[in-house]
């Protein structure tokens, strides 16, 4: 019985140097049935004259779209799903990798655990300037109440996904540019259990600019209140409103930081707090923030550290 078509759906604008090393990391697979779909969202240079120059005959079907203006990358991911033909739709971002057994185990996972997994996704390895973090979630199978607690359980390039789980929960959200993977997980939730491969497989790097993570207030303004709408009433109806909205504010509170917003993460620290005063995360950036940069540069290394441990 043949296996199953992976396909593999690779959102990328201007980055071809990366989206050289992110093509060459698929066909390193050990999984044989690898449908590459790569999603040009309109970059200076096509990317199909990257594709050009790496071999990928070892790749069951190559497939390179191109998008007539940048949409972002929901967009371009709901391009990739829509021509994907694939029983399984992997995601790789064009600045990440994965280990050569990442589909193979994914694959293995979604075998054993029968017709009502939906979503296998794998541990994680950060990259950065400073060195190197793993982190690797353990929440498995029905997993919307942990996610409507503030669960981190996936990014995008960890996630394999049932194609009929999609067809059923809807397409990743296009107008989002922040918590794009968090918001179609509670969709893809209310539909499938999900299931881990407890291995760092997917290698996250984090020395360059351009994360749309970063970017504090269109976090604040318009994905904050998106999310609220969307998934405030079922928080609500389950009983977990202070932690949904805690977490979320708590997560403005880390994004304000970071990009030098010292006065705003006090803030939405303190709201996070009000809502839940259990945050411990939200305790830490409240008071490294205090004293602006001064007291935030030493706090936030004491931070990564607890982090790490």
């Amino acid at each position: 019985m043949a296996r199953p078509l992976v396909s593999v759906v690779l959102p990328t604008h201007d980055r071809p140097e990366l989206l050289r090393r992110a093509v060459e990391t698929v066909t390193a697979q050990t999984y044989d049935r690898v449908e590459l779909v790569v999603v040009d969202d309109r970059s200076e240079r096509p990317a199909a004259d990257v594709l050009a120059e790496v071999d990928t005959s070892g790749l069951e079907a190559v497939v390179c779209e191109r998008h007539d203006r940048n949409r972002g990358g929901n967009a371009a991911r709901n391009t990739g799903i829509r021509t994907a033909a694939g029983e399984f739709v992997a995601f790789l971002d064009d600045d990440d990798e994965w280990e050569p057994a990442k589909l193979e185990r994914q694959v293995a996972a979604f075998e054993a655990g029968g017709p009502d997994i939906g979503v296998v996704y794998t541990g994680s390895r950060y990259v950065h300037r400073d060195g190197e973090r793993v982190l690797i979630d353990h929440v498995h199978g029905d997993v919307t109440d942990a996610l409507l607690a503030g669960a981190n359980v996936a990014e995008f390039s960890a996630l394999m996904v049932r194609a009929s789980v999609i067809a059923n929960a809807g397409l990743p959200e296009e107008c989002l540019r922040s918590w794009q993977d968090r918001e179609w997980l509670l969709r893809l939730s209310l539909h499938c259990s999900f299931e881990v491969v407890p291995e760092p497989l997917t290698i996250r790097h984090w020395d360059h600019s351009g994360r749309i993570g970063e970017q504090f207030e269109y976090r604040r303004d318009i994905s904050f209140p998106i999310m609220l709408d969307r998934h405030l009433p079922l928080a609500r109806e389950r009983g977990l409103e202070r932690q949904f909205v805690g977490t979320l504010r708590q997560t403005l509170a880390i994004s304000a930081a970071q990009n030098g917003y010292y006065r705003e993460a006090v803030r939405q620290a303190w709201r996070a707090l009000r809502v839940d005063p259990f945050l411990i995360t939200a305790w830490l950036y409240f008071w490294a923030c205090l004293g602006g940069e001064w007291t935030y540069r030493p706090a936030a290394r004491v931070i990564a550290l607890l982090r790490s441990l």
